[in-house]
């Protein structure tokens, strides 16, 4: 018999047998597909050479400064981070500050563990604290003045008892010492949340009344998943179901101490060279006594800023605070990225499920607080007044309003797109637009009965909407239609929806795909991705643990954060280089099964042509690829035989470059599997038109 070509369609279809998706490809890992040829998925590199030090990232955003400096935001269960030049900053939102007296005591000798007594904290375990204040004093023993100041990660103990744990051992002195601490100021961030989700059930578990008596309430903790956008070059940001804040790109991002003055009617002088603009968020440390008016560890809004003095306000628009008396020597702490809004202004949203700033400069929360009320309304929708995101009682004078959705329990997420925000509800989807004065903006439902596993499984490419459903997936493109999918099967048979939370997607534009990443039936940490083409309509899937994704829109690359506490940058060389120490990718593609006129009498293929491209190798590897031939008596009977041959790049380039020119095989069977694979450093491949020459056999 002549030689066989051997052609595959485009993607992975598991939707079928290995056998009914005969002339396509069955299995793969970190492959992709460009003009219908199978081809390894690029490498990565660090981001940067620092980790951040807590939590597991969950969002990412990347925006520039007027003054052309890229940042990245990191969000985690535990933190919030911006990336500057490589470096990690915290800007974690404080969520109150409170002054305690003596709330400091230990219990025994030899413990590092401190308790702290403040009633209804509201605080949740694992988040932060910051002690501060002149007058703080310590216990009298080891745990001194120095040892209690700073910032803690602290366990509740009930409502109005936390714990600590500080760099020393207590001894008798502290015993006898407590309570103690004096005057306390306390810095509550905002409250961190679980790495991943934890089903609780039984009696105590979850809400106060939930469930019947005796048995308690089903239900799982959700994820501290964070939004953010940019308003210009600044950061509005928050956790999915606490506040919404608002960092100023012109603040420094990292703390600074300088001394300053403060004289009557409250003038505060700087030192030549410093300037804080209006809006500033500022706080003040002391030795002594503040002059009367001004509360140390409090925050303020810096106004009337002329030169190197202003003046400080309760809030963005409040009246300047008058003073008595007056203080000099003070050192001013400037506390970038605490920068809450709305606190103490009934009339601004204190809790939010989802944000976006939309392109006519509206910012836009959805499941929020109503008008002059506390509790969260998941259906509902507000928006601040156009180009003022500190505005947000309903005016005749403004366009900041508000308007509920009538489908579903709650808003799970919201994509903007061409000239509209896409709203997906657990049950529906609308079509929110701009109407303009007196309405602002209206919404119309699109589809009804549709689902959504998560708010971060909504992404938007080449003016499109997709999302992963609980059961399939949908697209949006003026209408909403069900996605075909070859792997829905696969995928929706092994996928844990007790970690629905943790599914994100993410769009790489420079090869035409959506990434879906989510946990498999037996892990609760994220450990497979599924990939659309979108250009080619084709389906693939492997493994990879990767906690959020952004694209490439503003970077080079797209860029990753793993579980390692590292940001990677993807598609960039050919190798997993996370560590700085590079580490070969082992990547694969497998066939269905095929035969040779279908499969009536058995064949031997007694050797394989390969046909490939190592272009894009690392210059000084030797790259290679194992191709692989199974042979089946029937179908159903499983591998019978099966021959590998590696195939490696020759040493010198003509017109196309030169590798092994034929594997002999000697593999029979009715039906056949080939299957390429790499685990070579350095590799990368395409894989074209592989040939077999095939001699017919007999039937048995």
């Amino acid at each position: 018999m002549p030689l066989s070509k051997i052609l595959f369609k485009t993607g992975v279809n598991r939707e079928n047998t290995r056998y009914a998706t005969e002339g396509g490809w069955y299995d793969s890992d970190k492959v992709r597909f460009r003009q219908g040829s199978a081809e390894k998925i690029g490498g990565w590199i660090p981001f940067s050479s620092t980790a951040f030090e807590y939590g597991v990232c969950r969002a990412l955003w990347s925006w520039v400064t007027l003054a052309n400096e890229g940042l990245v935001g990191v969000g985690t269960n535990l933190k919030y981070y911006i990336n500057r030049g490589g470096a990690f900053f915290d800007v974690t939102p404080i969520r109150s500050t409170v002054v305690l007296t003596n709330p400091f005591s230990v219990a025994s000798v030899g413990t590092s563990t401190v308790n702290v007594l403040d009633v209804d904290h509201g605080c949740a375990t694992n988040s932060f604290v910051t002690f501060s204040g002149g007058a703080i004093t310590g216990l009298g023993g080891n745990i001194t003045a120095a040892k209690l100041k700073g910032e803690f990660q602290l366990t509740v103990i009930d409502d109005n008892n936390y714990t600590i744990t500080v760099d020393a051992v207590s001894i008798a002195a502290d015993v006898s010492g407590s309570p103690g601490g004096t005057t306390v100021v306390t810095q509550y961030q905002i409250n961190a949340g679980p790495s991943f989700q934890v089903p609780y059930n039984g009696w105590s578990a979850g809400t106060w009344g939930g469930g019947t008596w005796g048995e308690g309430e089903a239900g799982v903790n959700a994820l501290q998943l964070w939004n953010h956008r940019n308003f210009g070059e600044d950061l509005i940001y928050g956790a999915r179901g606490q506040g919404v804040y608002y960092w100023d790109a012109k603040k420094e991002l990292a703390p600074i101490q300088v001394t300053i003055s403060i004289g009557a009617p409250g003038v505060i002088t700087m030192p030549g060279g410093f300037n804080l603009p209006n809006g500033t968020l500022v706080q003040f440390e002391s030795t002594g006594a503040l002059p009367t008016g001004l509360v140390v560890g409090t925050t303020y809004f810096v106004r009337d800023s002329v030169t190197n003095t202003f003046s400080v306000a309760a809030t963005i628009s409040g009246s300047a605070i008058t003073t008595s008396g007056s203080q000099s020597g003070l050192q001013f702490i400037s506390q970038r990225g605490v920068n809450l809004y709305g606190v103490e202004d009934i009339n601004t949203p204190i809790v939010h499920n989802y944000l976006l700033v939309t392109d006519t400069r509206f910012v836009v929360l959805f499941g929020t607080n109503e008008f002059q009320n506390t509790t969260l309304d998941p259906m509902l929708i507000r928006f601040s007044d156009q180009e003022n995101p500190f505005v947000w009682e309903p005016l005749a004078t403004n366009q900041a309003g508000s308007l509920r959705l009538s489908l579903g329990s709650e808003i799970v997420t919201a994509v903007q797109t061409r000239q509209e925000i896409v709203v997906i509800t657990d049950q529906a989807v609308y079509s929110m637009q701009y109407l303009g004065p007196p309405f602002v903006f209206g919404a119309q439902p699109l589809a009804d009965n549709i689902s959504i596993i998560g708010p971060n499984a909504a992404v938007v490419a080449s003016g499109v909407v997709y999302w992963m459903g609980v059961d399939k997936f949908y697209a949006y493109d003026g209408r909403v239609q069900t996605l075909n999918c070859d792997l829905r099967r696969y995928i929706y048979n092994d996928i844990n929806l007790e970690q629905n939370q943790q599914v994100f997607a993410g769009t790489n534009e420079g090869f035409n795909e959506i990434w879906w990443y989510y946990c498999s039936k037996s892990s609760t940490a994220i450990d497979k991705y599924v990939i659309y083409n979108y250009e080619e309509k084709s389906w693939y899937f492997g493994t990879l643990a990767r906690t959020a994704w952004l694209d490439a829109s503003l970077l080079n690359s797209p860029i990753a954060a793993t579980y390692n506490k590292k940001l990677v940058l993807h598609e960039v060389g050919v190798d997993d280089n996370e560590t700085g120490t590079p580490a070969a990718i082992t990547a694969y593609i497998s066939s269905s099964e095929f035969d040779i006129e279908d499969g009536h009498n058995f064949a031997e293929v007694w050797r394989m042509l390969p046909d490939l491209t190592f272009d894009g190798s690392t210059a000084n590897s030797s790259p290679e690829l194992e191709l692989t031939l199974f042979g089946l008596s029937n179908s159903g009977s499983g591998v019978t035989g099966q021959k590998s041959g590696d195939v490696v790049k020759g040493s010198t380039f003509v017109v196309t470059e030169e590798f092994t020119g034929q594997i002999n095989t000697r593999v029979r069977g009715r039906q056949m599997i080939l299957r390429g694979k790499s685990t070579k450093l350095g590799t990368t491949w395409q894989l074209g038109a592989t040939r077999l020459d095939i001699r017919k056999d007999g039937r048995r």
